[in-house]
């Protein structure tokens, strides 16, 4: 059974930092792409970064460069999102996705993920 379990968030002040790891199991991950995404209350599910099978290529939301970093560790098939200087705009679901093609670039598009973990709550008081 495929699982993408999501940890790490909570509530933090304006300008602190979260650490997010998404555990897979279930498959090889190793040679897919993988992404994180966001769901703000009231909004629609976006992308905030994705990175390639080993890590090589890495791409972000415009709203997020220079803040967050996405990471993966194949070895312990475990992808990280680093969260810096975080703002209330940054309050949201954050999910793990794991994309449907190995060895692609990794997409901003949620139809590229195949399979998606249940989320975890960041809050950033305003």
């Amino acid at each position: 059974q495929v699982q993408l379990v999501e940890s790490g968030g909570g509530l933090v002040q304006a300008g602190g930092s979260l650490r997010l790891s998404c555990a897979l199991s279930g498959r090889t991950f190793s040679i897919y792409p993988m992404g994180w995404f966001r769901q703000a209350p009231g909004k629609e599910r976006e992308f905030v970064a994705g990175v390639n099978w080993n890590g090589d290529i890495t791409v972000y939301a415009d709203s997020v460069k220079g803040r967050l970093a996405i990471s993966r560790d194949n070895a312990k098939n475990t992808v990280s999102l680093q969260m810096n200087s975080l703002k209330p705009e940054d309050t949201g679901v954050y999910y793990c996705a794991a994309g449907r093609a190995p060895y692609a670039s990794p997409s901003r598009l949620q139809p590229d993920y195949r399979y998606w973990g249940q989320g975890t709550q960041v809050t950033v008081p305003s």
